[in-house]
């Protein structure tokens, strides 16, 4: 697929010649530094040092006082308490935090996790009648609630107390709870809207540690799990995200929960967790029992205290990925052929594909990898309970929020972000759906926005490449939306060696420049661009990131191709 080469604006000259200097940087290095808003020593070692101290007041949250009296008056007066949450890698985290957290505290609580396939997204009806059959008087919602306002009101008539701790965008009207923890409700002026919903539930365990004198590691022991929702949940890695991934994943490569370990054993990578790593390795083993089973085994998992159990926990979700392995190619290779046949689905700005078979937890997938080959705007839906239900996906910089907004009259429910959502509709209002959401996004979106684009940083020589700005650049981590790994360009490089396939999608090649070391390369999905390499000593351009290949444990620097252009 085409790509977008777009080159960052380049920083004030001078004061990326100040900072260059300061650090003791390359001045490259130092430009993207500026262009990320740092200029000055003081706020680069705060970048290169995230620290704890530096985490905002959890009581600047509003409600959170709220939240934090009607917790000690239920642990007071020994009411049962409910943790719930949703069935995805964010919900099951977050469950597993504030179950395993507050459990320190009282015997008197358990947790509850909707069914996918049965309940659906978000607060149930079911799972309140759960609560009530079983005396539970406090329910604490992790990742969800925030628009279920006909829900918490059934829960007020059954004498049900909810406390929702979320991070989705409210609806006009908020949900009658006794506590919301929301940094993005209109009147919270909490300083980082960002926050994944396991941090909020992290920054409720802050608190209740703070309004008590307990020490910081009764909280900070979940760092992990922390760290694995906001790479799982891809929100930003900037601000407090930045310092709970960074310090999740020093606790992830060293003092792991038992469940992550185990699961880390079982995927065959154990250590030198990289964000991407858990979002490739960790999340969708973790995300597959909501998605095949019940997300129960993956909180069960995150829970474990004995090894032989966390051992086969593990195991069982691993399994349950390969299921999900199998499905999501069926599933797709079918949506393929339903696209390729309607011409006036091909001629769209929008996919919407329905198809009643379909694995409710596999669809959302099915979307990401239709927006690999189509790239625009995705919808995917099943049956599900007499309704269609479906997962949708947006390319950057287009809101699918938005867009899904201008379609509410013909949605039964639906709840998600900028570019990733949820929805139920009536399967006699599938057509008109289908056409309004093309008509909205049609005129909205601009052609652009329907090619990926490669973000370029800065364009060097290959001969600036050695150990140290390597170095400097693996600082820059964790690497996330906000803080993506930095992105080079390089003209007139040439091979330095052959190029050839490695399996049928990935391109592995040898390349110089004049007067620079000779650089080993690897292009995942890049297997399209070999024959344009087949011309000896044709000059052409590479945009790529700079990484440590370690193989039979010797360390070589590498350069991952992101694309190649002829000059």
């Amino acid at each position: 697929m085409k790509k977008r080469w777009v080159q960052a604006v380049q920083g004030n000259k001078e004061t990326t010649e100040l900072l260059a200097q300061t650090l003791n940087i390359d001045q490259s290095l130092a430009q993207i530094l500026v262009q990320r808003g740092i200029s000055s020593f003081e706020e680069a070692k705060e970048y290169f040092r995230p620290d704890m101290a530096r985490l905002h007041d959890p009581f600047l949250m509003k409600d959170m006082d709220k939240a934090i009296g009607r917790i000690d008056r239920a642990i007071g007066s020994g009411e049962k308490i409910l943790v719930y949450g949703d069935y995805d890698v964010d919900g099951t985290t977050s469950v597993a935090l504030a179950f395993s957290f507050f459990s320190q505290f009282t015997a008197e609580i358990a947790y509850y996790i909707p069914d996918r396939h049965k309940e659906g997204y978000g607060i149930s009806t079911t799972g309140i009648d759960f609560a009530r059959e079983n005396g539970f008087s406090l329910i604490i919602a992790l990742d969800c609630g925030i628009k279920s306002n006909d829900k918490i009101a059934y829960a007020n008539t059954l004498g049900i107390d909810f406390i929702i701790c979320d991070h989705h965008l409210p609806g006009e009207e908020l949900p009658a709870a006794a506590a919301i923890l929301d940094p993005k409700r209109k009147d919270c002026p909490y300083p980082f809207k960002e926050l994944a919903g396991c941090g909020i539930g992290f920054k409720l365990a802050q608190a209740y540690c703070l309004r008590h004198d307990l020490p910081a590691e009764q909280y900070e022991r979940y760092l992990d799990l922390v760290m694995v929702s906001i790479a799982a949940d891809i929100v930003p890695v900037a601000d407090e995200n930045r310092i709970l991934a960074y310090h999740g994943l020093v606790k992830l490569n060293t003092r792991p929960c038992m469940g992550l370990k185990a699961l880390m054993d079982i995927s065959g990578k154990n250590k030198n967790y990289s964000l991407t790593d858990v979002v490739f390795t960790l999340a969708p083993r973790i995300n597959a029992a909501g998605r095949m089973d019940h997300a129960n085994q993956a909180v069960k998992m995150l829970l474990c205290t004995e090894d032989s159990l966390a051992q086969e926990q593990s195991l069982l979700i691993n399994l349950q990925n390969t299921e999900r392995k199998t499905s999501d190619q069926n599933m797709t290779a079918e949506a393929l052929a339903l696209i390729g046949e309607c011409e006036i689905l091909m001629n769209k700005r929008t996919t919407v594909v329905y198809h009643e078979s379909w694995n409710k937890g596999v669809i959302g997938i099915v979307a990401s990898r239709l927006i690999e080959k189509y790239y625009r705007p995705t919808v995917v839906l099943t049956k599900s309970n007499g309704l269609l239900t479906g997962s949708a996906r947006s390319v950057a910089g287009f809101d699918l929020y938005e867009a899904l907004l201008g379609c509410e009259d013909l949605l039964v429910q639906f709840g998600g972000h900028k570019f990733a959502a949820g929805l139920t509709i009536k399967a006699e209002d599938m057509d008109s759906f289908t056409d309004r959401f093309e008509s909205i996004v049609a005129a909205t979106i601009t052609e652009n926005l329907l090619c990926p684009e490669i973000g370029i940083d800065n364009e060097i020589r290959l001969s600036q490449i050695d150990g140290k700005f390597q170095r400097i650049i693996a600082q820059m981590a964790p690497f996330g939306p906000h803080n993506l790994a930095p992105v080079f360009v390089s003209h007139e490089v040439i091979l330095a060696g052959s190029s050839f396939v490695v399996g049928t999608k990935h391109l592995k090649l040898t390349i110089k420049q004049q007067n620079s070391a000779i650089f080993d390369c690897i292009g995942f999905g890049m297997a399209e661009e070999y024959e344009h390499l087949l011309q000896p000593n044709r000059p052409f351009s590479v945009c790529y990131t700079i990484e440590e290949n370690v193989w039979k444990e010797q360390k070589r620097l590498q350069l991952n191709i992101k694309a190649i252009k002829l000059d």
